[in-house]
């Protein structure tokens, strides 16, 4: 069973080869997208790295935008026309870190084979969802490079009436479906579903975290929910108020050792390294 890790990347070579070099196994890929913003020079050395691929068609991706969704699957596209057999892909970001060693994340997973991993919670249930409604109801004109743009966005948002979703579906979604593991017959699911769905894809440009509801929704409103576990298999903390999630410094080893989880985010080596070097003793002695 073969495991490509996509990671999504906008800075902190140093940080990012940590990761890569920490994910080192004879079945697993990585492939790294990396923001069209950000100039590659200092990541192209990366690509000598055993088993180690860079994402052609990058995309300039900005922070709540559609963009992101669009790197995204552009880079799911990618990895399923490889003439590689694999089973999963594992999307992390740069700033994630692996808690558990290889041997087992690779176990898990086989032992959980044919299931995807993704979080979410039910549009019709969820406090969250109170909020995140105004993400698809409203417009959203983050990609959108032109002058006045948050002008006009609030005026159509004050005139028009409010958008309604294009599919009949019960949405799935939470602060944390962003990152799944899902197998690639779902990946190709996802992307064949896009691709196919043009009056979808042109609603969604206008859309705020489009990430954390979109590849969730598809998955529930699909033959692959009966697969699919609500677990995203990643620790993440939040702080109260706060729209990022906790940045792990040293004195949260203790609760991402104890984690049963197989993947944390997010750390920031300019922040605290220092919980890195810990979490490699930890699980270079385990």
């Amino acid at each position: 069973m073969r495991i490509a890790h996509l990671i999504m990347a906008y800075k902190n070579p140093v940080q990012l080869e940590r990761l890569i070099r920490k994910l080192d196994h004879f079945q697993f890929d990585i492939y790294i997208h990396l923001d069209k913003k950000i100039n590659a020079q200092a990541f192209d050395y990366m690509a000598d790295f055993n088993r180690v691929f860079f994402i052609e068609n990058r995309v300039i991706c900005n922070w709540g935008g559609f963009s992101f969704v669009r790197a995204i699957s552009n880079s799911v596209r990618e990895i399923l026309s490889k003439d590689e057999n694999y089973e999963y892909i594992n999307l992390i970001s740069a700033q994630d870190y692996p808690i558990k060693t290889n041997d087992y994340i690779y176990n898990y997973i086989e032992k959980h084979r044919g299931l995807s991993f993704i979080s979410y919670d039910k549009s019709s249930n969820s406090d969250w969802w109170n909020h995140a409604v105004t993400r698809y109801e409203l417009y959203h004109f983050t990609d959108i490079n032109i002058k006045g743009r948050y002008l006009l966005q609030g005026l159509l948002n004050r005139y028009m009436p409010k958008r309604r979703f294009p599919v009949d579906w019960v949405l799935y979604g939470s602060a944390v479906s962003s990152w799944w593991t899902i197998t690639t017959d779902c990946a190709r699911y996802i992307v064949n579903y896009l691709d196919n769905n043009s009056k979808l894809m042109n609603f969604m440009k206008f859309t705020w975290a489009a990430d954390e509801f979109l590849y969730t929704s598809i998955i529930m409103n699909s033959p692959f929910r009966e697969s699919t576990v609500n677990n995203n298999l990643r620790y993440i903390e939040w702080e109260e108020g706060k729209p990022n999630p906790r940045i792990f410094k040293v004195n949260n080893l203790e609760s991402l050792k104890t984690s049963e989880q197989l993947f944390a985010r997010k750390f920031d080596t300019d922040i605290d390294i220092n919980v890195l070097d810990e979490l490699d003793k930890y699980l270079d002695h385990i």
